[in-house]
């Protein structure tokens, strides 16, 4: 992993979870006296006032940012190849007849998916007889291929769908505390045995928790959606590139054929 990948995947734990974990800032010099300074750690501290909202939310966030370092690594690592030079590559070996080493490189990138759908067709078309027609170079070659890409092109994006869900969990346990808050603030006021002076503490610290839950599940909500874009992104890269060099080898493998 690259210092660059390392330093944005901490930035992202840190602007995301650091400052939920920090102490609340002292109020500073230059607001009034008892005014307190919105953090997310006082948003934090907030959201758990009256249950547990917050904590929640924190850990689905927590699950949504380590389950989105192990697809970083999936899609950025393991899946990294150059598809115009390997394509090239093999090109060049292939037209010299140099099929065993085309399959060397290709067995080396077996662990990506262009690697392995490179790999199997080669293969396969190394198994054609010489005197087979164009026609038949093109259907051997062309189910290998397809048959690789069914394989594996279905686990570039699959789990995806986990950070919308993650997302909305956070969205909705936010919306929960919301309500929660805002019960406890109404049965502070109906209590007729609760002094004014406390009901007015009650009712502040109820709408705190309403305020704060919302804010928090947002707040964890938006990185995780973005993220999630962020990797769709890149594991469509990788199914163009694919789609585009899969189709190119196997025209290109086809002109090779003398039937």
């Amino acid at each position: 992993m690259k210092f660059k990948h390392i330093l944005l995947t901490s930035l992202i734990i840190i602007i995301g979870i650091g400052p939920l974990l920090a102490q609340t800032a002292q109020t500073p010099y230059n607001i009034p006296p008892g005014t307190e300074k919105i953090t997310l750690a006082s948003i934090f501290r907030d959201s758990n006032a009256q249950g547990i909202f917050g904590y929640l939310i924190l850990l689905t966030f927590i699950i949504g940012i380590v389950y989105a370092i192990i697809r970083y690594i999936q899609l950025y690592q393991k899946e990294k190849v150059n598809a115009p030079n390997l394509y090239k590559s093999l090109k060049g070996y292939l037209k010299n007849n140099q099929i065993e080493e085309a399959i060397k490189i290709t067995e080396k990138l077996k662990d990506t998916t262009l690697g392995y759908i490179f790999w199997n067709g080669i293969n396969a078309y190394k198994d054609i007889p010489k005197d087979a027609s164009k026609e038949e170079v093109s259907t051997q070659v062309q189910n290998a291929f397809d048959e690789a890409a069914l394989q594996k092109v279905y686990k570039l994006d699959a789990g995806l769908f986990w950070f919308d869900i993650l997302a909305q969990v956070c969205t909705y346990l936010g919306l929960l505390g919301t309500i929660w808050g805002l019960l406890y603030a109404f049965a502070a006021i109906s209590n007729p045995a609760v002094l004014d002076t406390q009901k007015n503490l009650m009712l502040s610290a109820g709408i705190k928790t309403a305020i704060g839950t919302t804010a928090l599940g947002l707040i964890a909500a938006i990185p995780l959606t973005l993220i999630k874009g962020a990797l769709q992104g890149r594991a469509q890269k990788i199914i163009n590139d694919i789609d585009e060099y899969s189709v190119k080898l196997i025209n290109f493998i086809t002109s090779l054929a003398k039937g």
